[in-house]
């Protein structure tokens, strides 16, 4: 099964061939928004080589510094592996460092440098534009509609 089914229909409560309601193809909406908007901040953070799983990072350590690897990758939803390479790539970029736990040596804590908190602020300045981007045209209710449903599925997958 793929995201977008067959044919051409992307849109929502389309007709078939019937000229009954279909339901709106949520699955794929989603992942084509999803794509978009990791395209969108990718290009926005290029210039200083921050991708969106990187700038989740980034947004994560911001509230969180000192968080564990493991701690980061439950909050960014990626792999060990996955993020272990990410990691390495911030902290090549001098974005993030990563520093044995003095009270458990197994344990790897990730702080933000100063160049990473600069890249920060990139990145939440980029993810208003973002969302206003977004928003714009909807109500406070249908916003409200959307994140409910995106909190839900959340929820019922994890």
């Amino acid at each position: 099964m793929t995201a977008g089914g067959a044919g051409g229909d992307r849109g929502a409560g389309r007709t078939d061939d019937g000229g009954r309601r279909r339901p709106p193809r949520l699955v794929f909406l989603t992942l084509t928004a999803e794509r978009r908007l990791r395209r969108w901040i990718g290009r926005r953070g290029e210039d200083r080589g921050l991708s969106a799983p990187a700038a989740g990072v980034l947004l994560y350590l911001a509230t969180r510094p000192g968080a564990s690897t493991g701690e980061v990758a439950e909050a960014v939803d990626a792999s060990p592996a996955g993020l272990s390479g990410l990691l390495s790539r911030l902290e090549k970029a001098g974005l993030v460092t990563r520093a044995p736990d003095p009270a458990d040596r197994r344990t790897i804590r990730v702080n933000l440098t100063a160049d990473g908190k600069a890249a920060l602020g990139v990145v939440q300045s980029a993810l208003g534009e973002l969302n206003g981007k977004i928003t714009d045209g909807f109500s406070a209710q249908e916003l409200a509609v959307v994140a409910r449903w995106l909190e839900h599925v959340g929820r019922v997958l994890d």
